[in-house]
Formats: structure tokens, C-alpha cells, sequence
């Protein structure tokens, strides 16, 4: 069986792309914009536009078998805040004002529960593969990209947040050489999360 590779994202990528990353947030981005066609909307403007934790310049892209099977969105965490804040002033022109004071309330409550990660670490924002290409290796390959760049940008740790939920990730995270760090409640609807960190040594 063929081996995932990993590359910078292009913009012919830019469908596969936006379907992995919304699948990436367990259900966050309908909640953050009200259904799937805005949530895919408002991420394929984040990806088009500077400075969002989910510009084209901080995706990497894994393809296998000829197609694009998996995504993951990651920086710096110094650089994530700013990003942040520029993921929500650019993606709530492409979701109806009506909706602005839920995803603002999203955006706060989600930056209050998350504990911070180390500063001189690559944050993982985002890591999705598709269902049918699971247990490929693909998810591993994201990850070995994201040490790569922080091994490459002299950071010490790569960190990242998944739902307490979530089993199947949390499971491969630690096969990976993460460790639990961190846990949040559930909050106002919101589900439980985990943060998990790996030492570069």
C-alpha cells in the first residue's frame, strides 16, 4: 500500500481542503456559523485571505492514492492569537449578521476554557483526514509534518486541543509521544476538551 505524503497547500486544494477542515472541528463550525454551507463559505475565505490561523500558508495538505485526504492548519503559537482575531473579522462577512453575537460568544468562550500552551511551541489549530482513508497513516504524516516545522522554527513543542470525546484522536496523540496536559469542562453547550503537548528533544 502506497505511504501519504505531505505538502504546502495550493490553491487547487482549495475544496478538499475546506471539507477536512470543517470536519476538523467536531461540530464547532456549524455552531460558529449555522450550518455547513457557511461554515465551508467562511473557512474558504479564511483560506484566501492573510494572517488567519487557516491562510494557505499555514496548511499543509496529505495526499494519498492520487487525491488530497487529509489537512492540517498550524503556526507558531505566538502568531495564533493575531491569527485568531483575523479568522473572525474575516469570516463573519460570509455569515448573516443575525449570527454575529453567537459567534463572538464562541470565539470568547472558547479562548476562556482553553488553557494556553507553552509560547515557544507549533500550535496544530487544525488536523482532519477523511473517513476512508483512516488508519492509513495519513493523520501520522500531518503530525510528522508539523515536527518537522517546529523542529525547523527552533520550537520546543508542538501542542494542540481535541474533545475529551474524541477517543480515537486522543488515542493516536499519545501513540504519537503527546501527553495530556490539560482538561476543560463542558461550558454553556460546549463539550469538554483536552490539551495535549509533545516535547521536541
Amino acid at each position: 500500500m502506497s505511504e501519504p505524503s505531505v505538502r504546502p497547500f495550493r490553491s487547487g486544494d482549495a475544496a478538499a481542503a475546506t471539507a477536512l477542515l470543517y470536519e476538523s472541528s467536531g461540530g464547532m463550525y456549524d455552531r460558529y456559523a449555522g450550518n455547513r454551507k457557511l461554515a465551508e463559505r467562511a473557512i474558504g475565505r479564511a483560506l484566501r485571505s492573510e494572517q488567519t490561523t487557516a491562510s494557505a500558508d499555514v496548511v499543509w495538505v496529505a495526499e494519498l492514492d492520487g487525491g488530497v485526504v487529509g489537512a492540517m492548519a498550524g503556526m507558531p503559537y505566538d502568531e495564533w492569537t493575531p491569527r485568531a482575531y483575523r479568522f473572525l473579522r474575516t469570516t463573519l462577512r460570509s455569515i448573516p449578521p443575525w449570527r454575529w453575537p453567537a459567534a463572538l460568544w464562541l470565539y470568547r468562550a472558547s479562548g476562556r476554557t482553553a488553557p494556553q500552551p507553552p509560547q515557544a511551541c507549533f500550535y496544530i489549530d487544525s488536523l482532519a483526514s477523511e473517513t476512508a482513508y483512516r488508519r492509513r497513516g495519513v493523520a501520522r504524516a500531518l503530525l510528522a509534518e508539523a515536527e518537522r516545522q517546529a523542529t525547523g522554527q527552533g520550537l520546543q513543542s508542538i501542542a494542540l486541543d481535541t474533545w475529551v470525546d474524541n477517543k480515537p484522536a486522543r488515542a493516536l496523540y499519545v501513540s504519537d509521544g503527546f501527553e495530556e496536559v490539560a482538561y476543560t469542562p463542558a461550558l454553556s453547550g460546549l463539550p469538554g476538551g483536552v490539551s495535549l503537548l509533545k516535547e521536541l528533544r
